[in-house]
């Protein structure tokens, strides 16, 4: 039995030849059909026109016969001149009496209604054009008939020698057609061929010359997703050779702490090495943590996940509010207050998680490069008719030159001189946030605490992003 969860099997699809084959040969048959159609109406319309008025002259040269010229003995047949004649038959009516009637006409009426004018009849099993018409004397009714079958053969006759060339001329139409779309496909075909000779590694451009201008956006796109390729490998390499980099400190740090536990000869040098151990593990899950958090951002930028989030609302003042809540038990540690200035609701086209991973970072960075008891002003500014809303952080700590400012958001890029730990990755995820939510970025000197003043700016509805 075939199992429940099995897959249907996958339909075969044409290729784009067969498609395109299949569809002007299909059209063509149709056209042809068509155009069969029309030409034997319009021939049999033409040729029962023409053979109409064979019978009404016939039947004029007997209109204008006296019936005693008929109807003696010396009245012979006309002599056969055409192969259709004896297909004509002739009747002369008297007095309800037939008179006169030709060798291949029936001894019943050929019209039976005995009205003028032209009728179609069928006497002895067979069908009749019949023209009637009245003789030059009283009571006489001349009736000229042909057998309709004499018109078929006729009508075909005309037919086979007007379509019959059009018909033995379709396979080598078709044949033509054949030849005309494969080679016109052929560039494609040779695209997918090159395509598929590749090596996996392979990401250089795809050849331009000799592609046709229908086929070149194809070989343009390939060549475009190459390099986006390109550039993605490269940075994957770079940021997997830079992580690794800063992750040998942490663990290296660990590693050496480990060892002096182990040869510590006292309980205070042991449990001095082993906090330190602890430290280090924080400092490397810390990192481990920014680049996840980095990796996934960048994931979302790659799916187009940024936009659809984008539709969700959050208030800037109750994130700050809750991430200063959180974070103040550790500035506190270290004697440092935290501040937060906002009058009233700030809601921005972002998700919660996201502002509170962008507002942590600003804040981590300026809690660890600012002094002991220094402060941290978080200042939230709603959207006005002048400016957009807004969310500033700013401390009293050194600052910044502004050289190391437009460094910011390097992977990896720390400030030396510092005397703090960290690995420049928390305004790499801040910059990247930025980009995602099309919010922009300015840093300066904070005219009131001195430090380093960040704002991100949110765009108005409707505008384009600031970035």
């Amino acid at each position: 039995m075939k199992p429940a969860d099995a897959a249907p099997p996958e339909r075969q699809s044409w290729s784009l030849q067969a498609r395109l084959l299949a569809t002007v040969l299909a059209l063509l048959v149709a056209i042809w059909l068509l155009v069969t159609a029309l030409t034997w109406y319009g021939t049999r319309h033409e040729l029962d026109e023409l053979l109409d008025a064979h019978l009404a002259q016939a039947a004029a040269l007997l209109v204008t016969q006296r019936l005693d010229d008929l109807e003696g003995d010396d009245f012979l047949p006309p002599p056969t001149l055409h192969k259709y004649q004896s297909r004509v038959a002739v009747q002369v009516w008297h007095e309800g009496q037939l008179v006169v009637r030709s060798t291949n006409a029936p001894t019943a009426p050929l019209a039976g209604n005995r009205q003028p004018g032209l009728s179609t009849t069928e006497v002895g099993g067979q069908r009749w054009r019949v023209l009637t018409t009245p003789g030059r004397e009283t009571d006489v009714m001349v009736h000229v008939g042909e057998t309709i079958d004499a018109r078929n053969h006729i009508l075909m006759a005309v037919l086979r020698g007007t379509l019959g060339s059009l018909l033995l001329g379709l396979p080598l139409l078709a044949l033509g057609i054949w030849w005309a779309v494969r080679g016109t496909m052929r560039p494609l075909g040779q695209v997918g061929r090159d395509v598929a000779a590749r090596r996996p590694a392979a990401l250089d451009p795809l050849p331009l010359v000799g592609v046709p201008p229908e086929v070149r956006p194809l070989v343009e796109s390939l060549n475009e997703l190459f390099g986006r390729m390109v550039q993605l490998l490269e940075s994957e390499r770079r940021f997997t050779a830079d992580a690794a980099h800063e992750l040998r400190t942490p663990v290296a740090a660990i590693r050496m702490q480990a060892q002096v536990a182990q040869g510590a000869r006292s309980q205070s040098e042991r449990d001095q090495a082993l906090a330190a151990t602890v430290k280090g593990c924080d400092r490397a899950a810390r990192l481990i943590d920014q680049l996840l958090q980095l990796a996934r951002l960048e994931g979302e930028a790659e799916t187009g996940g940024a936009p659809a989030a984008a539709a969700a609302q959050s208030d800037l003042r109750a994130v700050a509010q809750g991430l200063l809540g959180d974070m103040a038990s550790a500035a506190r540690e270290r004697g440092q207050s935290l501040e937060l200035v906002a009058d009233s609701a700030v809601p921005v086209p972002v998700p919660a998680a996201m502002v509170a991973v962008l507002l942590r970072n600003l804040l981590d960075n300026a809690l660890r490069y600012s002094p002991v008891g220094a402060t941290v002003r978080v200042t939230v500014c709603p959207a006005r008719a002048s400016a957009p809303a807004s969310l500033s952080v700013e401390d009293s700590g050194p600052g910044l030159p502004p050289e190391a400012q437009a460094r910011l958001g390097e992977r990896f890029f720390r400030v030396l001189g510092t005397g703090q730990s960290g690995s420049g990755l928390g305004w790499s995820i801040v910059a990247r946030l930025a980009r995602l939510f099309g919010l922009s970025l300015e840093t300066g000197c904070s005219d009131d605490l001195g430090g380093l003043r960040v704002t991100v700016k949110w765009p108005s509805k409707g505008d384009p992003p600031l970035v």
